[in-house]
């Protein structure tokens, strides 16, 4: 059973517990109050039910992957209100990542705490494909920019054994988790921590460059339900169209690249005020069996061909 700091009063009437028995009547419970508290759902899972499934199961130190026979077991009193408490957690908008502490990418486990976004880039996709069919050979040197977690560069680590990796992040708290989700898979020969704004103190040329740099505009940023303002805001906002990041990128990236390398950055729903900004470069938009948009792709030749515009 988890262990929880005393906090404000809770807003959940205590006394439903003394209604409630199994954890199926809790799971159903939360799924309900979720959907009446309007939560918003996309870190991690989509729906109620879901998320309701993933805090029980947290709160009471059963694996995220029990099935249907622990359904039926009952909670003693303890249990019950450690399940409360988590659901009182997440009714202020926090998100489940960041009660339970762990976030899934390309089918990995990562540590996350408020100090990094939780991950959901659909780059976990290109990652899995080996970055098929752009990537020809396996890369010696890879640059994750902006890397939080480390997710991006780590997973990629596990995909090319054989390459050197460095994560870049201008925030040292965000580095600190990157360095531990570094450690759990054991990674410490071959990846490397910097901090870094943009490409600022990163040394060397690398096969490829991927990057899920801020790339919020002001109005979607103002307009982002509640869990999102639970997420650090440096992570989040670049200016008043999302771009003040990927301006600096585009501009220095091809000072980084290896002939034939190339570069691929994430921008979201930014992508239409890149295409605005910059009309005459021919953007590879890459699509996304799993879902996901907003990512393009440029090699080397193409941004050296381009300086002009960036």
């Amino acid at each position: 059973m988890r262990a929880f700091p005393a906090g404000h009063p809770m807003s959940i009437d205590p006394s439903i517990k003394h209604q409630l028995s199994s954890i199926r009547d809790f799971i159903r419970y939360g799924a309900s109050l979720f959907r009446r508290r309007k939560l918003f759902f996309g870190h991690g899972t989509d729906n109620a039910w879901d998320e309701a499934v993933a805090l029980v199961l947290y709160a009471v130190d059963l694996p995220a992957q029990s099935g249907s026979e622990v359904l039926d077991a009952c909670l003693v009193e303890a249990e019950k209100q450690a399940v409360l408490e988590v659901f009182e957690r997440r009714c202020d908008h926090v998100p489940a990542p960041y009660i339970t502490g762990e976030a899934w990418f390309a089918g990995l486990r990562f540590y996350v705490d408020e100090r990094v976004l939780i991950p959901r880039s659909p780059i976990a996709e290109l990652i899995s494909q080996q970055f098929y069919p752009w990537l020809t050979s396996p890369p010696a040197r890879i640059l994750d920019m902006c890397t939080g977690s480390g997710c991006i560069g780590i997973a990629s680590a596990l995909t090319f054994p054989e390459a050197e990796v460095v994560l870049t992040d201008i925030s040292p708290e965000a580095l600190a988790v990157a360095n531990k989700n570094i450690e759990a898979y054991h990674l410490e020969a071959s990846v490397q921590c910097l901090q870094s704004d943009v490409f600022e103190n990163v040394k060397g040329v690398f096969d490829l460059i991927v990057a899920n740099p801020p790339y919020v505009d002001a109005d979607d940023l103002a307009a982002m339900p509640g869990e999102f303002h639970r997420e650090p805001v440096l992570g989040l906002a670049s200016g008043p169209d999302g771009l003040d990041v990927t301006r600096r990128l585009l501009h220095k990236a091809a000072e980084y690249l290896n002939s034939g390398g190339f570069l691929v950055v994430e921008v979201g729903n930014s992508a239409w005020h890149l295409e605005q900004a910059f009309p005459e470069v021919p953007f590879n938009w890459l699509e996304f069996e799993q879902g996901g948009d907003g990512v393009f792709l440029l090699y080397r030749e193409q941004l050296v061909a381009c300086a002009g515009y960036f």
